[in-house]
């Protein structure tokens, strides 16, 4: 490729793309919060964490104080609630304006700000769960894993990361051991309201030095080894990885920061010999010091310090074609076209193109 000049760089794409000042911009972060984050279904915590009654767990949603409350015989979600605590349980009564809650997807909690939701959970994950739900919903789970991390990025860039696979060579020794043809394979398939999911494929722990397989204790009726993994639009990720079942959930906190909570699960009838059997295995992928998480948080950061205000606007091409395979960038063209009509702006444009 010949050498460009300052304006050739600057210079439209002919392919797909986006403007790389949508995660940088303060305004468009604020726009996100009142225009995205309070009208969809967020998925706040998992019923395991609050199974007897007056247990409850609390969150922000786009700025806004959430609290949802076992209440006998149902779950129930309350907004800027005063909260008093004994013992781990509500001791006041309830307060605040209720909203709308429902237990979904494999004992999910989910929550809306929005006042008059035209979607139900089931409607707005639109189908994105069929591919795991056999797996998830046959028994009931239960959160055994639990940490979060706050890091200075954009929260689009934490989910471009579960949606784009160049950050594969990130994770070089797991594709040139464990993963094969069948990984390169695998299908991005998208669903209405932004959501995609990824189709399955074996994966080959035993060429993983120090790895064992992991078949022996696959969620109910998933094949040994499978792997299947859900993006949720606007920031949520579930991936179901033969013995273990993690979700991320994100909450911006600004243009340039975002708080992600990491939750692992196994199953509520796990003997003590098969639950530390999931933790380690859980944890030799996905926890604080496994072989995959650390590698993507140090990836987006770095792709957040680039991209901060002040920083020049660049163009992030999303025009790999390849039959909607792995590598194919069919998942970020199909979140920025819901994200752009949420938003009614062309992802694509600059801020000041736009304003």
């Amino acid at each position: 490729m010949p050498p460009r000049n300052h304006s050739q760089w600057l210079k439209k794409p002919k392919v797909e793309h986006i403007s790389s000042d949508i995660y940088s911009s303060f305004e468009i972060y604020r726009q996100e919060q009142d225009m995205i984050f309070s009208k969809v279904w967020i998925p706040m915590c998992h019923i395991s964490e609050m199974r007897d009654i007056g247990n409850f767990r609390t969150t922000k949603i786009a700025g806004v104080n959430v609290i949802a409350v076992n209440d006998y015989e149902r779950v129930r979600a309350f907004r800027d609630h005063p909260i008093e605590q004994v013992a781990g349980t509500l001791s006041c009564p309830y307060e605040g304006e209720e909203l709308y809650c429902e237990v979904k997807h494999g004992g999910m909690v989910w929550v809306t700000l929005n006042p008059n939701p035209d979607m139900n959970v089931e409607q707005w994950t639109a189908g994105a769960f069929d591919c795991i739900a056999d797996a998830i919903d046959a028994e009931e789970m239960e959160v055994f894993h639990y940490h979060k991390a706050v890091i200075d990025t954009n929260y689009k860039l934490w989910h471009d990361t579960n949606s784009e696979f160049y950050h594969d060579f990130m994770h070089y020794f797991n594709r040139v051991s464990g993963f094969n043809d069948e990984y390169f394979a695998r299908k991005n398939i998208p669903f209405d309201n932004g959501h995609v999911n990824v189709s399955s494929f074996t994966v080959n722990y035993e060429e993983y030095d120090g790895f064992e397989d992991r078949g022996e204790l696959s969620f109910p009726n998933l094949p040994p080894n499978q792997w299947y993994m859900v993006d949720l639009f606007p920031g949520f990720n579930f991936n179901l990885r033969g013995s273990a079942y993690r979700s991320d959930a994100v909450t911006p906190l600004g243009p340039n920061k975002v708080l992600i909570e990491f939750r692992g699960y196994g199953l509520r009838k796990d003997t003590p010999q098969e639950r530390q059997t999931r933790i380690k295995h859980h944890n030799s992928i996905w926890g604080p010091f496994g072989r995959n998480l650390h590698e993507d948080l140090i990836g987006v950061a770095g792709q957040g310090t680039t991209m901060r205000e002040g920083t020049e606007s660049r163009n992030i091409l999303h025009g790999r074609h390849e039959n909607s395979t792995i590598h194919d960038e069919v998942g970020m063209r199909h979140y920025y076209a819901e994200w752009g009509k949420f938003l009614e702006r062309d992802p694509a444009s600059t801020y000041r193109e736009a304003a």
